[in-house]
């Protein structure tokens, strides 16, 4: 299980996290405008009181589980560009902080092609558990920080990392990276011509994802309903299986997020460009 985070905690007190386990958010409140960074599927852990939801540890290892890869992709953008990172600390498998959490595929009982054993048949009280511990939280912790940043009067850019399988119920995908956006395209036209530069990246626009699918929660709720420039990054997580092909990955997205900045009328204070 991937639990390699530390940070300010919000922790919550319904009995489903125990409090010796780690906190739900991971939140890096470090300097720097105008970027805020998070990742709402940065681990593959579920809370002891479930078990291993009936899963083999290997399906908790999959796609399925997490996103790999998108956990250090993050941080390394925010030690990159500054900003504060906020990252959820439990499996998409337990509730996915991603989507309304009322829609049946918030608490899946099958992801992809697998069964989710302890998902099948959830009392309302038991989905209300999972809401209250850990998606509620979660969204409580990106409201504050960004509320927050706004009444100080400080530009906000909300920037969401994720990554993809390569294959999809046996179909494959050919993008290296996709950029979800809602109806404000402010930030992801000019992320989509800067890496549409490189002619070596297949680059999906709202690709291999898009709102269509439910998958745009938080970029909606914490940057399109408070009129916010922002962006949801899709890499494909065979690229991100090693420290190296993260830090290219992430010299990649700085480069592309600090020229978008620019067109949206923002200056990144910590940016370095590379390449």
């Amino acid at each position: 299980m991937n639990d390699a985070f530390a940070g300010a905690a919000f922790v919550p007190t319904d009995g489903l996290v125990a409090p010796d386990e780690p906190a739900v958010v991971d939140l890096r409140d470090q300097p720097g405008d105008p970027f805020v960074f998070v990742c709402e599927h940065a681990s593959n852990r579920i809370p002891r009181t479930l078990g291993t939801l009936g899963l083999p540890p290997e399906a908790l290892e999959r796609h399925i589980a997490w996103d790999p890869g998108a956990a250090p992709l993050t941080l390394g953008l925010a030690a990159r560009l500054g900003g504060p990172a906020i990252l959820q600390r439990y499996s998409r498998l337990v509730i996915d902080c991603n989507r309304v959490p009322t829609l049946p595929d918030a608490i899946t009982a099958l992801s992809e092609d697998t069964a989710v054993p302890g998902n099948q048949n959830l009392d309302d009280a038991a989905r209300q558990q999972r809401i209250d511990a850990i998606w509620t939280p979660f969204h409580d912790a990106v409201d504050q920080l960004i509320d927050a940043r706004l009444a100080k009067g400080r530009p906000s850019l909300l920037v969401t990392l994720h990554s993809f399988t390569p294959v999809y119920r046996g179909i494959s995908r050919p993008w290296h990276v996709g950029i979800i956006s809602t109806g404000d395209r402010s930030l992801a036209e000019p992320m989509l011509a800067a890496l549409r530069r490189d002619s070596t990246l297949v680059v999906g626009d709202d690709q291999p994802y898009s709102a269509r699918d439910n998958v745009d929660y938080t970029i909606r709720r914490h940057a399109f309903d408070k009129g916010l420039p922002h962006v949801m990054i899709e890499v494909c997580n065979d690229l991100l299986r090693s420290p190296a092909e993260i830090a290219a990955w992430v010299d990649r997205l700085a480069n592309a997020l600090t020229e978008s900045a620019l067109a949206v009328g923002q200056s990144p204070t910590n940016a370095t460009r590379t390449g």
